[in-house]
C-alpha cells in the first residue's frame, strides 16, 4: 500500500482548468442548432458525447451550474422524436468529415447512429440538486424520460429483459478484450490498436445496409448483454424515477421506472451471475455463452442499490479487493491483473485494456457507500485524487503508477472535482 497524499487542491484546479479550456460553443449550420459543450479532450475528441456530456455536467454543477445546464441542454437537442439519444453530435460542420473515420461510427446527418451507456438522468439528476431549478428540470425531464422509453422499445431482449448492444462502442468499453473474439481481433499483445480499429471498421462494414434496430439485431454479427451498460441503465432509471417524483405531470412515471429497475437488477442476477466464482458476466447473444473475462464489468452491478447484500460481499471481498485482480496501488484497474491481456501500461494502445478510469472509479465509489464499505470507497476516492494531481487530466492511468495515459486535458476526468466534494462532506 502506498501512502494517501492529499493532492486535493491541484487536482481540482486541473479539472477546473480543463473545464474552461474544452468549452466549445457556436452555432452548427448542419444542426441547424447553436451549441455549448465541453469536448472530451481538444486534440482527441473534438465532438460531444453523450456520457461525456453527463459526466461533464456533474462535475460543472460545483463549478459552474449555468454551464453544466447548458452542457444538458445542447446534448437533448438531439433527441429525436421517438426518444432516441446518439452517442455523438458532431457539432462542427468543418470537423464532421473526419468521424467515420476517426471514430468507427455510423452518421445519420450530424449525429452517430449508436448509443452511449445511458448516464443522462444522472447527469440531470445532479444538475437539478446543484441548482434547484424546476423551470429547467421541466424543460428537460420530457426528453429525458422519453430516451429512457425509447431503451426500453427499441433494445430490451423478450427473452431476457437485458438491454441489447449492437456494437463494443455502444457500451463505452470500446477496446475492452472481452470483446476480442467476438469482433474477431486475434492480436492481443504489441500494438493492438490497428488490429482493433480495423476489426471495428469490419463490423460497421457489415452493417452498411442497416436502417434500423431491426436490421442490427437480425445481422447477427454482434448482439450483447452488456453487464456495465445495464447497470447503469437501471442506475439512471433509479434517477429518473426521482426526477419524475419531482414533476406533478412525470410523477406517475416514477414507479414505473422504479420497477424496471428492480427488474434489471434481477436479470443481471439470474442470466450474469456467476455463483462459483462470484462475479458477473455479459452475455454474447450470438453464441449464446457468457464471456468469461474478468474486467470492471464484473464488478458493475455494485452500483445497484438493490444488489443482494451477499451479492455485493463476494464481489468486494473476493475480487475488488484482491490484490491478484482489482486492488492495485491506483485502482480500480479495467481488466484484472491475472488476466493474459491485462496491459497496464498502455502498451497496446487500446484503451480499456487495463488501465483505470476516473469515472468507473466514480460509480464504483458510490456503490461502495450504498453497501456499508465506507472505508474502500474512500480510499478509491483518495487514489483517484492522487493520480489525477499527479498526472492531470489524462483519459485514462496506470494502475500501478498513476501515470496518465492516452488523451490529454480529458474531459470526464473532472469527476474528481466530485469526489473531493463528497470527501470533503465526510469530513465535516
Amino acid at each position: 500500500m502506498i501512502a494517501d497524499i492529499d493532492g486535493t487542491a491541484a487536482a481540482v484546479t486541473a479539472a477546473t482548468d480543463m473545464l474552461r479550456g474544452n468549452r466549445r460553443t457556436g452555432y452548427s449550420a448542419g444542426a441547424g442548432h447553436g451549441f455549448q459543450f465541453t469536448c472530451p479532450s481538444p486534440d482527441t475528441y473534438p465532438f460531444q458525447w453523450a456520457w461525456d456530456s453527463a459526466f461533464h455536467a456533474i462535475a460543472l454543477s460545483h463549478v459552474d451550474p449555468g454551464r453544466a445546464q447548458a452542457e444538458l441542454d445542447s446534448l437533448l437537442t438531439a433527441v429525436s422524436p421517438e426518444g432516441f439519444l446518439p452517442h455523438m453530435l458532431l457539432w462542427q460542420d468543418d470537423l464532421r468529415p473526419r468521424a467515420v473515420e476517426d471514430f468507427r461510427i455510423r452518421v445519420t446527418g450530424w449525429t452517430s447512429a449508436t448509443l452511449a451507456p445511458p448516464v443522462l438522468a444522472r447527469g440531470v439528476e445532479r444538475v437539478f440538486l446543484a441548482t434547484g431549478d424546476r423551470d429547467w428540470l421541466a424543460g428537460v425531464l420530457p426528453r429525458t424520460v422519453a430516451f429512457y422509453e425509447w431503451l426500453r422499445a427499441h433494445r430490451s431482449s423478450p427473452h431476457t429483459g437485458l438491454l441489447l448492444t449492437y456494437q463494443p462502442d455502444e457500451s463505452g468499453l470500446d477496446a475492452s478484450p472481452k470483446y476480442d473474439e467476438a469482433i474477431g481481433l486475434t492480436v492481443t499483445t504489441g500494438d493492438v490498436a490497428p488490429h482493433w480499429h480495423d476489426a471495428m471498421r469490419r463490423l460497421l462494414d457489415s452493417y452498411a445496409t442497416a436502417t434500423g434496430e431491426a436490421d442490427l439485431l437480425a445481422a447477427r454479427r454482434f448482439v450483447w448483454h452488456d453487464v456495465l451498460f445495464n447497470s447503469i441503465y437501471a442506475d439512471g432509471l433509479r434517477a429518473a424515477a426521482r426526477l419524475c417524483r419531482q414533476s406533478p405531470r412525470a410523477g406517475r412515471v416514477a414507479d414505473v421506472f422504479d420497477n424496471r429497475a428492480r427488474a434489471i437488477t434481477a436479470a443481471l442476477h439470474r442470466h450474469c451471475w456467476d455463483e462459483e466464482r462470484g462475479v458477473f458476466w455479459d452475455l454474447d447473444v450470438v453464441r449464446g455463452t457468457p464471456v468469461r473475462v474478468l474486467t470492471v464489468s464484473s464488478l458493475f452491478p455494485l452500483i445497484l442499490e438493490d444488489l443482494p447484500a451477499p451479492t455485493a460481499r463476494r464481489l468486494v471481498e473476493e475480487h475488488l479487493l484482491n490484490e491478484r485482480e482489482f486492488w492495485t496501488a491506483f485502482p480500480v484497474p479495467s481488466v484484472a491483473v491475472d488476466e493474459p491481456t491485462f496491459d497496464p501500461d498502455f502498451r497496446t494502445g487500446a484503451i480499456f485494456r487495463g488501465s483505470s478510469w476516473v469515472n468507473l472509479n466514480w460509480f464504483l465509489h458510490d456503490g461502495l457507500l450504498r453497501h456499508g464499505y465506507r472505508r474502500v470507497a474512500e480510499v478509491i476516492a483518495r487514489r483517484t485524487v492522487e493520480m489525477t494531481a499527479r498526472s492531470g487530466m489524462r483519459e485514462c492511468y496506470g494502475p500501478f503508477d498513476g501515470v496518465g495515459h492516452a488523451a490529454r486535458q480529458f474531459g470526464w476526468s473532472s469527476l474528481v472535482i466530485d469526489l473531493v466534494a463528497g470527501m470533503e462532506g465526510e469530513r465535516q
